[in-house]
């Protein structure tokens, strides 16, 4: 199913910073899952698809992430999987944020940007050289990487986890992959 789903996330996604965050998201929603004891395969989909859509809408945040489940038929995922890659992006969606998956892979997702500025501010950019603690006193600054809604990080609270554990789990979801995202 992997296979097949990081397959359709090319033919829609040729940005290679897009496929790499999908990547970077598809880890971070896998390392939750391990720690939140959820379905590590479904959660990992759901990061690696949820921005399946984002060359299609050409990212407008009206509508990015409602073309997702019509890109994504052909896979026939569950209804919870599309429903959270759907609600990633409240402002399409038009609700608020209920469940733990949509909570988590809202979290997920945007906290790989964070750690993304994070490791290309050390000297040899290398995410094996960055610090929690460097993470979590830029997540302060919200001039740095101020894109990134920190919001959306915060929610990792609603999944019953501590700012400080969640960036552990998520930094090092993305050292386990550095080779395959450049870092």
């Amino acid at each position: 199913m992997r296979e097949r789903a990081l397959a359709i996330l090319k033919k829609h996604v040729t940005n290679e910073k897009m496929i790499v965050h999908s990547l970077a998201s598809e880890a971070v929603m896998r390392a939750l899952a391990r720690r939140l004891g959820r379905d590590e395969e479904r959660w990992g989909l759901a990061g690696l698809l949820h921005d399946v859509d984002v060359e299609v809408t050409n990212a407008e945040p009206t509508v990015h992430a409602t073309r997702a489940a019509e890109l994504l038929e052909e896979l026939e995922l569950d209804d919870d999987v599309l429903d959270a890659i759907r609600m990633h992006n409240e402002e399409a969606a038009g609700a608020e944020r209920t469940t733990e998956f949509q909570h988590a892979l809202a979290a997920g997702e945007t906290i790989t940007g964070l750690i993304y500025a994070t490791t290309l501010v050390y000297p040899d950019k290398k995410i094996e050289s960055i610090k929690y603690k460097s993470v979590a006193k830029r997540m302060k600054q919200s001039a740095f990487a101020a894109s990134v809604k920190r919001e959306n990080i915060m929610e990792c609270e609603k999944v019953g986890l501590q700012l400080d554990e969640f960036i552990r789990i998520s930094v090092d979801a993305l050292r386990e992959i550095h080779e395959e995202i450049g870092l």
